[in-house]
């Protein structure tokens, strides 16, 4: 039987969530190392603190249903979500807070960002797999009815059924109204949790987008722009290049999270459509090309999710990679074809 020591891991100075208490046990021993780059050092002092083995999900992914905990580097919504919402306790190594479609699972127990080894603290308590709780044998005549409880059981079973004859108008009633009480729940929270969203996440992206517009202009920084991104995202040669750089395997999973460089290149070359510099017709491609690189980070996590074995993780996510590097000239192409006449 293994013995793990614990640790308690807490928030940095940006950070939210915690503190949590990892404690590696027999069916769980695994700390999952879904970061870019090889092991995080937070996963590694993780490992060295509870002597639990720490394994790198991208290279040789294990099941999740034996993690204990998952360490993420993940600068959008989809990892910090995606592992609390599988119960498992989640470590962000950047700073957040909850946001985004699964924020509902993000939860102060189950989650903690902008973790530092600094923040891994370790405590006295050794983790030991419990043993089972013997119960004590049922009383054989316990479970028994007498003969007098049987009739009375059947005599309320008749009473209920007559009730129910009796009230059948006020079922159909009753079933109506509360249909309308669920539909009208339904769009109630369906609008608060639109609005929860516009708020935390659309309109924080346009105020960037304004504002790095803003400095852009002001600066004189767009004639920069406008002078090295015409010759290449004004023709279609220009826009494949740029897509296959997004592409590359080995590049695509480190500039994809957060969409921070897909979000700086849109408004960069739809600034320069804006002004003219750039014809409207490569709007599209442009689309096509500076996103040739989205879910090459969420791929491995996606697949987790779909219940993959280890082995196809493992020969699935290099293959998806490759095949974005093959399919994106493709897509440049037929976006291309699609927008004449714009």
């Amino acid at each position: 039987m293994s013995e793990y020591k614990s640790v308690i891991v807490s928030h940095g100075p940006n950070g939210w969530g915690g503190p949590l208490t990892i404690t590696p046990t027999d069916e769980k021993p695994y700390i999952l190392n879904v970061c870019l780059g090889g092991i995080n050092p937070v996963a590694q002092a993780i490992a060295d603190a509870t002597g639990a083995p720490v394994i790198d999900q991208f290279k040789n992914p294990v099941d999740t249903s034996e993690a204990c905990v998952a360490v993420i580097d993940c600068a959008g919504v989809a990892r910090c979500g995606t592992y609390p919402k599988m119960g498992i306790k989640t470590l962000n190594i950047k700073p957040g807070s909850p946001s985004g479609p699964l924020a509902s699972f993000i939860t102060a127990d189950l989650f903690v960002s902008d973790v530092k080894p600094s923040g891994v603290t370790l405590t006295d308590a050794v983790a030991d797999t419990p043993k089972p709780v013997e119960m004590p044998a049922a009383d054989e005549d316990s479970g028994k009815l007498s003969e007098e409880d049987v009739h009375a059981k059947i005599a309320e079973g008749r009473s209920e059924i007559q009730n129910k004859k009796s009230n059948g108008a006020m079922d159909v009633i009753s079933k109506i109204g509360t249909g309308v009480g669920r539909f009208i729940s339904i769009i109630y929270q369906a609008a608060r949790d639109t609005v929860d969203d516009v708020i935390k996440n659309i309109i924080p992206f346009m105020a960037f987008v304004s504002v790095l517009i803003g400095i852009i202009n002001y600066t004189g920084f767009g004639n920069v722009i406008a002078a090295f991104l015409t010759p290449i995202a004004s023709s279609l040669p220009g826009m494949i290049l740029v897509g296959l750089f997004c592409s590359i395997p080995f590049l695509s999973p480190l500039i994809c999270p957060g969409a921070i460089i897909a979000s700086v290149l849109s408004v960069l070359i739809g600034d320069q459509i804006a002004a003219g510099n750039i014809p409207a017709n490569y709007a599209l491609p442009g689309f096509f090309a500076v996103n040739c690189q989205v879910g090459s980070d969420f791929a491995p996590v996606g697949m987790t999710l779909m219940e993959a074995k280890p082995e196809t993780i493992e020969i699935g996510y290099p293959a998806f990679l490759f095949g974005k590097l093959i399919t994106s000239p493709i897509q440049i192409v037929l976006a291309y074809v699609l927008s004449f006449g714009l």
